[in-house]
């Protein structure tokens, strides 16, 4: 165990070797995972999406890390649409598109960030955010003295009708935990979440579903898909209820759902019958989506790192979704690790750091190192997470 231990700390990873994995955060993990690889002196190691889940500091070891490996003679295949990790990492490049090789670029030096993302997508994309002004109507949801586990002190906040709310901080920082008590996946201590003025019953997802507010959690393989399960069946999981009458399956609805929502969605698949599991991570979280909207009455959609690991082009086609749902008047809560993101599609952002709400700002007011200074802990800070 006392080895383990040492060769962890050497690679620059701090985890008890006797935890269970089960118990570690989803960045501990992915560190794990490369722990693994690194301790079995491999010659050739393939990253896919490495940082996708790892806060700055770890994803700064893990660039070290790579750095004297590189050194040592070790073959790096580095996967990812972070592409100024691209330009940090790696020497070469090849660009991948509908599992195509449509560029290689020996020296990645000579080539640019927008080249490679017209590569990526087909074409050539001058906004990725897509932003646009749009009406807001009236309060949707109103959350009042919301307090629970990971959370140092209460939070309150309200979402209008049309409204892209973000929510931004570093991993740690409590989002995705309040996006858990704000749904109900986790018992809240206390405090009150309305939705339209009526309240919703504390730790009962199945209440906020009845009251018009769901969820795509931010482990999508996880907690997002189902496993083993067809696109259709992904799909249509949640509103058979509303075509299942006396507890008699419908197969022709079911059919009618899925397909629906895979045009609607543009959701690239050869049938609705394939496995979740063979869908890019961007078609998967389109059949997240799929799923809750064809719920019926969606009024607050809460969606938790709505891009981790999708390509360039799947991520402007999800902020076309999510704009088109505003527009609707639905209230939504986008959660995200990556300021760039956040900035660039939320009308609002609501800054938490240990557990806190640090800064709420308008969009007027977006500035980045306003936003990172108020994200970043406070050595002294009480309570923190």
């Amino acid at each position: 165990m006392r080895t383990v231990k040492d060769r962890l700390e050497d690679i620059g990873i701090d985890v008890d070797p006797g935890a269970k994995v089960s118990s570690l955060s989803i960045g501990a993990r992915q560190m794990i995972e490369i722990a693994k690889a690194v301790m079995l002196e491999a010659r050739v190691i393939a990253l896919d999406e490495p940082t996708s889940s790892l806060s700055s500091r770890e994803s700064e070891v893990l660039f070290a890390l790579i750095e004297k490996l590189k050194a040592k003679g070790t073959i790096i295949l580095y996967v990812s649409h972070r592409l100024e990790e691209i330009f940090r990492l790696c020497d070469s490049l090849t660009v991948l598109r509908d599992g195509k090789a449509v560029a290689h670029h020996p020296r990645i030096a000579e080539t640019s960030r927008d080249q490679i993302i017209a590569e990526m997508v087909g074409r050539e994309i001058s906004n990725i955010w897509g932003w646009r002004e749009r009406p807001l109507g009236a309060p949707r949801l109103d959350v009042a003295n919301l307090s629970g586990p990971k959370l140092a002190t209460p939070i309150s906040f309200s979402v209008r009708q049309g409204e892209i709310l973000g929510f931004f901080g570093l991993i740690g920082a409590g989002r995705s935990e309040m996006a858990r008590l704000l749904y109900g996946a986790d018992n809240r201590h206390r405090g009150i979440v309305n939705i339209d003025g009526v309240a919703v019953a504390p730790g009962n997802p199945k209440a906020s579903i009845n009251a018009g507010m769901v969820l795509c959690p931010e482990d999508r393989k996880f907690e997002g898909i189902i496993q083993g399960r067809s696109i259709e069946e992904n799909i249509a999981v949640s509103s058979r209820r509303h075509f299942s009458p006396f507890g008699i399956l419908s197969l022709k609805k079911e059919a009618e759902v899925a397909d629906r929502f895979i045009a609607k969605l543009r959701v690239r698949t050869p049938s609705r019958k394939q496995d979740i599991i063979n869908l890019s991570g961007g078609n998967q979280q389109k059949v997240i989506l799929g799923r809750w909207l064809s719920e019926q009455g969606v009024k607050v959609l809460v969606i938790d790192e709505p891009t981790r690991g999708i390509d360039v082009g799947a991520k402007s086609e999800i902020y076309e979704i999510l704009y088109e749902l505003a527009a609707s008047g639905m209230a939504i809560i986008v959660i995200s690790s990556e300021l760039p993101e956040v900035m660039g599609i939320s009308d609002r952002i609501i800054v938490m750091c240990q557990g806190r709400v640090a800064a709420d700002i308008g969009r007027e007011d977006f500035d980045e190192r306003r936003i990172l200074t108020a994200a970043l802990p406070d050595k002294n800070a009480a309570g923190t997470i």
